[in-house]
């Protein structure tokens, strides 16, 4: 049997007199792939009572009107009312993630000492990654219920608003900031609840053509403002005062802009009023279990927790926007 060599020119960038060159790797990894949205940077984070995590909403002073009247003054006849109030629930969910090292590629890796720092990487990243998908999903979780779950997803931010019935609609020949400026209007001047809409989501190229818009009809520029977690955004000046437009990639939309028949979605939110139930810690947790037979080490990363849009139906709204 013939002894097999490799030759070192497979390996060599450049044999020559005096000279060896060999591959060598810059020690930092170039990494700008996207992780967390603002959103989930943003929301509210509240412990959850238990599972289902519950609560009581108020939805009247006191019903019915008719306890709440003007009567004559000599003949005093009350009508007895009390407070309306509703049981609402959440139900909790799972998100997991796992990463596994191989204990050979560990002790080859500490041995070159060329990425020791990959392993506290690759594990942050895999909490990074986690983080990412539950972002996703507080926006377009993809269950339909929050009293009957039917996915183990989220009941996404987009679906409560939705199935809360405030949407509204932009067509191609209207003004995107008008339409915008009356539905906040038609929110604040709700007689019976005390809204007050605190900021908009949306793609950046809903926010590009808002920004031109009030650049080409009125040659103004919307001023910024720093909003939580340091991000500068524009702000849009409303009936409930100057609303940051917040850019949120998680936000999809439909079509090509400027064909006629793209749908670009806004919500117009009330931030105090959408919380986070989370499940012992608001953050995810890493447990390493143990060494199996290939002696792999096994990290599993688990969150616990769902997303509630309180006041669905009257403090949050839709905006479709058609252009």
């Amino acid at each position: 049997m013939k002894a097999q060599f490799m030759d070192l020119h497979a390996a060599a960038d450049f044999l020559g007199p005096g000279a060896i060159e060999i591959n060598r790797y810059q020690t930092e990894i170039f990494d700008i792939v996207r992780r967390r949205g603002a959103f989930g940077q943003r929301v509210k984070q509240v412990p959850a009572t238990g599972h289902p995590s519950r609560f009581f909403e108020q939805t009247a002073i006191n019903s019915p009107a008719a306890a709440q009247a003007f009567v004559d003054p000599r003949n005093i006849v009350a009508t007895v009312g009390a407070p309306t109030r509703v049981e609402r629930s959440v139900p909790l969910k799972a998100l997991v993630s796992q990463i596994n090292y191989n204990l050979f590629d560990l002790e080859v890796g500490a041995q070159q000492s060329q990425f020791a720092f990959l392993q506290a990487k690759d594990l942050a990243d895999s909490v990074d990654g986690l983080l990412r998908t539950h972002d996703v999903a507080l926006w377009n979780g993809n269950d339909t219920s929050l009293s009957a779950p039917t996915t183990p997803q989220y009941f996404g931010a987009i679906g409560q608003i939705e199935a809360g019935g405030n949407t509204a609609s932009i067509g191609t020949s209207e003004s995107i900031v008008d339409g915008i400026k009356s539905v906040v209007a038609t929110m604040v001047s709700n007689s019976s609840f005390e809204v007050r809409p605190t900021a908009i989501y949306a793609n950046p190229v809903l926010l590009d053509l808002i920004d031109r818009e009030m650049k080409a009809e009125f040659n103004v520029v919307l001023s910024t403002t720093q909003v939580n977690g340091g991000l500068t955004v524009k702000t849009l000046s409303t009936q409930a005062g100057d609303l940051p437009l917040i850019p949120e990639w998680s936000i999809g939309y439909t079509g090509t802009p400027g064909s006629g028949s793209a749908v670009l979605p806004c919500y117009i939110v009330t931030e105090d009023l959408i919380e986070y139930h989370w499940l012992t810690d608001a953050n995810p947790r890493v447990f390493q279990l143990g060494l199996v037979g290939s002696l792999a080490t096994q990290l599993v990363v688990v969150k616990f927790g769902a997303l509630v849009v309180k006041g669905a139906s009257y403090a949050h709204y839709e905006v479709k926007v058609t252009r």
